[in-house]
C-alpha cells in the first residue's frame, strides 16, 4: 500500500495589495478621488462663495479706501495691488482643503478609503488636487473684476499666465499645511481658526499694500524672509513689470521646500491616525 503525501498549497493572501506595486497606481487613485472632490464642489456651488466674493471685496475695500492715500491714483494702486491680492485670495482658498478633509475624517469617509486597495496617501493627494479648481475660479474672478475696474497687464499674456501658475503652485504647496492641520485637529472650526492665524501674518506682513521701503526696519526684515512676499513680488513682476528672476526663483524653491516637508508629515500623521 502506497501512501501519497500532498503538499498543501498556501491560501492566497487576502490583504490589501500595495498600490505601489501597480504602475501609476497612486496617480490613478489620486485623480479618481480628486474627481470626487470636484463633484462635491459642483453639487454644492455655494462652497465657491468665498473664492468668488472675497477677492471682489478685498479689491473694492483696498483700492477705494487706500488708493488715493497710498498711490495718489486709484488706477495706479489697482495695478500695484491686484497681483498681490491674487496671491492672498488663493492662499486663503487653500484653507478649505484642510477643513473639508477634517470633515470627511470626522464623518468616517476616510475609514472607507482605508478599506480600499489604494495607497494611503491617495485620499490626501486627491483632496489637494481636487481643490485646484477653487484656485482657478478665484484667479479668474479676480482678473475679470480687475479688468472691469481698469486693471491691465503690463507685460504679455504668457508672463501673466506664468504668474497665475506660480501662484497656484505655491497655494498647492501651502494646501499641504492645511492637510496636516486637517488630520491633526479635532474639528473643522479648529482647522480654519489655526490656518487663518498662520496665514494672516504671512499675507498681510508683506509689501502687498505698500512698497517695502515705506515699512519699519523690523517689518522690512520680515518681508525679506517671508515666502508669500516673494510670490507677490514675482506675480507683480510677471504681470505689470519689474524684477522677475530673483522672486520667481525664491518662490519656486519655497514651493518645493514646503511640499517636501509638509506632504510627508501629513501622510505620516494620517497613517498614525489610521
Amino acid at each position: 500500500m502506497t501512501t501519497t503525501t500532498r503538499t498543501a498549497t498556501p491560501p492566497p493572501r487576502t490583504g490589501t495589495p500595495r498600490a505601489s506595486a501597480r504602475p501609476f497606481g497612486l496617480v490613478r487613485h489620486s485623480l479618481a478621488l480628486a474627481g470626487r472632490s470636484l463633484v462635491k464642489t459642483i453639487r454644492t456651488p455655494e462652497q465657491l462663495l468665498d473664492v468668488t466674493l472675497q477677492p471682489v471685496v478685498f479689491v473694492l475695500i483696498f483700492v477705494y479706501l487706500l488708493g488715493g492715500a497710498v498711490a495718489g491714483s486709484q488706477h495706479e494702486y489697482l495695478q500695484f495691488l491686484l497681483p498681490a491680492i491674487m496671491v492672498q485670495t488663493v492662499l486663503f482658498a487653500s484653507i478649505a482643503t484642510g477643513v473639508s478633509l477634517n470633515t470627511d475624517v470626522e464623518k468616517g469617509v476616510f475609514d472607507r478609503f482605508r478599506s480600499l486597495p489604494i495607497a494611503r496617501s491617495a485620499p490626501l493627494v486627491g483632496s489637494v488636487v481636487g481643490d485646484l479648481v477653487r484656485f482657478v475660479v478665484s484667479i479668474a474672478v479676480l482678473l475679470g473684476f480687475g479688468y472691469a475696474l481698469g486693471f491691465r497687464i503690463g507685460t504679455d499674456p504668457l508672463s501673466a499666465l506664468a504668474a497665475c501658475l506660480l501662484t497656484i503652485a505655491f497655494a498647492f504647496a501651502v494646501s499641504w499645511i492645511g492637510v496636516l492641520l486637517g488630520v491633526l485637529m479635532r474639528s473643522p472650526g479648529a482647522v480654519q481658526g489655526t490656518a487663518f492665524l498662520l496665514l494672516f501674518p504671512l499675507t498681510f506682513g508683506t509689501n502687498m499694500m505698500v512698497p517695502t521701503d515705506t515699512l519699519p526696519g523690523w517689518l522690512q526684515w520680515w518681508v525679506g524672509v517671508n515666502p508669500v512676499a516673494d510670490v507677490m513680488e514675482a506675480a507683480r513682476g510677471l504681470m505689470i513689470g519689474g524684477p522677475v528672476a530673483g522672486p520667481v526663483t525664491r518662490s519656486l524653491l519655497w514651493t518645493v521646500a514646503i511640499i517636501a516637508v509638509f506632504a510627508p508629515l501629513a501622510v505620516r500623521a494620517y497613517r498614525r491616525r489610521a
